[in-house]
C-alpha cells in the first residue's frame, strides 16, 4: 500500500499534527508516535538471556513484569557503544508485547505537522526504508520517522515473547 493509499484509508488530511518522541542513535534523530511510548527510563541493570537473538540486549523487571529489552542501535546495524548518563530504555507496546528499547538520548516531545513529512529514500544514514514511515524536514535538521512494528519482523516478535 503507498503513502497516498494508507493515508486515505485512515482518512489522514495532511495539516493533521503528529506527536512524536525523538531520540538520537548516534548522530542521527528519530521521531516515533507518542501513543506507543509507555513510559522513558534512565539505563538500569538489564539481565542478559542466553540464545537471544543478538539484538536483544537483555530482560529488565519494570515492576513486577519481565520486559524484553532490544539495542535500537543494533537493530537498525549501527555499531554498538557503551551506556552513558544520557542513554535511555523507550518502553513500548508492539502487537500486544511490551518491550523497551535502548537509545541514545531522549530529546523532546515535538509536535509537527504531516504536511512536512515525506516518503523516506531507499536508505537513510544505512538503514532501510522498510523501518522508516517518512522524514520530517525540520527547521534546520531531518527526523526520521520510525514505524515500531516493523523494526521486529513476526520472527523477531516469536522469539521475543519466548524470552518472557
Amino acid at each position: 500500500m503507498s503513502r497516498e493509499e494508507s493515508q486515505s484509508a485512515l482518512n489522514i488530511s495532511s495539516d493533521e499534527l503528529l506527536q512524536l518522541v525523538s531520540f538520537n542513535i548516534g548522530d542521527e534523530e528519530f521521531g516515533v508516535d507518542i501513543l506507543r511510548v509507555q513510559e522513558i527510563n534512565r539505563m538500569v541493570d538489564i539481565t542478559r538471556v542466553p540464545n537471544a537473538p543478538e539484538y536483544v540486549f537483555g530482560v529488565i523487571n519494570l515492576r513486577g513484569k519481565v520486559i524484553p529489552v532490544i539495542d535500537l542501535r543494533t537493530r537498525l546495524g549501527m555499531p554498538p557503544i557503551d551506556d552513558s548518563k544520557e542513554t535511555r530504555i523507550i518502553v513500548v507496546e508492539i502487537d500486544g508485547i511490551v518491550i523497551g528499547f535502548i537509545v541514545d538520548q531522549v530529546n523532546e516531545v515535538i509536535r509537527i505537522s504531516r504536511a512536512i513529512t515525506e516518503a523516506p529514500p531507499m536508505m537513510v544514514a544505512g538503514i532501510g526504508a522498510e523501518y522508516i514511515t517518512s522524514i520530517a524536514k525540520l527547521e534546520n535538521r531531518l527526523l526520521v520517522l520510525l514505524d515500531l512494528e516493523k523494526v521486529l519482523t513476526a520472527d523477531d516478535k516469536e522469539s521475543i515473547e519466548e524470552l518472557v
